[in-house]
């Protein structure tokens, strides 16, 4: 199945902002015929088990996230949002996803949960293993009505706006007995509604039959965001994808619901894998943290080694943009400068070169690989492939 690159995107027209309609219709020809075998192969009927069945590479994590790529193919050309991203969820662990707007973390949250827009939005390369016990499944080959079993009651995701999440002319009770009923065939309508209650109190919710008879917009942001977690956890699924789950709370709330999230974790023994901009919240949260910039995973590590030992320059610059407590006395907010290349003509050199205070020579040449520094810490910069090499040497 051949995938366009950037050379036959970019044929013919200097730069993206400015094609002529020639070149438009192209690009949307050449994209139509590549999303149509992608298609094609989605859509199969009784595809069989072995295609989509694998095995981990460790058996104590219950998500491998391997070279994972998601394309968008639109009228300017491919637009690569997640590029190759490799990371690993362990059972009962929470990892953190961070990095600026852009920089593909709810896109690849969308791929786990096979909710990218189709046909534009493709997964077109990489695997997502997962443990099912039974069975180790690759969900980026998984067919749909099998996903749609999984989807809601092995994974959950709590997403990030929840008025946009819940259906404004539904009660409340009626969305959460849905995705219970769903998933619970044979189950009653009274202890679907018994279970409903049960865990919109779990959520901390005081008056849970009341809310259970309300409209969404009869409930204040941090009730909301409740109800969608409760949602998310009526089936006790092994992974929570929390994608930004505080960002239209204030802070009160926002630790509230962070709390909430932790104790239910380890009363279901699930995985959370939060996505959030907040390092306060991934500090706090999270046991691993996976750093990542313009579509790939830069650094990643333990949370402490990230927050007392960052590497990479663009995890340096995060790290120095955090507010810092003395008021005027702290200085001024640190910015980076700069901004992310045009994801539709990436350079072949290091993303991240143009913004960089510590590129040098090297940094022209190929983007640099996944050093490790220790068994757990991972950069991709080229000023730690001198002692790489001399670790193997």
């Amino acid at each position: 199945m051949k995938v366009l690159g950037k050379e036959d995107t970019n044929q013919e027209k200097k730069n993206v902002n400015y094609l002529t309609a020639k070149e438009v219709r192209r690009i949307s020809r050449e994209n139509r015929k590549t999303t149509d075998e992608f298609e094609k192969t989605r859509e199969r009927k009784n595809v069989s088990v072995d295609e989509y069945t694998t095995i981990m590479k460790n058996n104590d994590n219950l998500m491998e996230v391997e070279n994972l790529h998601t394309y968008f193919f639109t009228d300017i050309g491919i637009v690569k949002s997640v590029s190759g991203v490799t990371f690993d969820v362990p059972k009962g662990k929470t990892v953190g996803i961070v990095g600026e707007s852009g920089c593909g973390k709810s896109v690849t949250s969308l791929s786990i949960m096979q909710l990218v827009q189709r046909p534009q939005g493709q997964i077109v390369e990489g695997q997502i293993r997962f443990d099912f016990d039974e069975y180790i499944y690759d969900l980026a080959k998984i067919p749909n009505e099998k996903m749609q079993q999984i989807r809601g009651n092995e994974i959950s995701m709590i997403f990030q706006e929840p008025m946009t999440s819940l259906n404004p002319v539904f009660r409340i009770g009626l969305q959460v007995d849905e995705v219970i009923e769903l998933h619970n065939h044979g189950m009653s309508k009274e202890k679907i509604k018994n279970r409903t209650i049960e865990m919109l109190d779990m959520v901390g919710i005081a008056n849970s039959e009341g809310v259970y008879k309300m409209f969404p917009h009869e409930l204040s942001g941090g009730m909301r965001q409740r109800v969608m977690i409760a949602m998310a956890l009526s089936c006790d699924p092994k992974l929570i994808i929390a994608d930004e789950p505080t960002t239209a709370l204030d802070v009160t709330i926002q630790a509230q619901i962070m709390d909430l999230l932790r104790n239910l974790k380890n009363k279901i023994n699930s995985s959370i894998m939060l996505i959030t901009h907040d390092l306060g919240v991934i500090a706090e949260m999270a046991d691993f943290v996976v750093v990542m910039y313009a579509g790939k995973v830069i650094e990643k590590g333990t949370a402490k080694e990230i927050f007392h030992n960052p590497l990479h320059p663009y995890t340096v610059g995060l790290m120095a943009s955090r507010p810092k407590i003395g008021g005027l006395k702290a200085g001024k907010l640190y910015s980076i400068p700069g901004s992310v290349p045009n994801p539709v003509d990436m350079p072949d050199y290091c993303y991240f070169k143009d913004r960089c205070n510590r590129s040098m020579k090297k940094c022209n040449g190929a983007y640099p690989p996944e050093i490790y520094v220790s068994d757990t810490h991972m950069v991709a910069c080229y000023h730690y492939l001198d002692s790489e090499e001399e670790k193997h040497d």
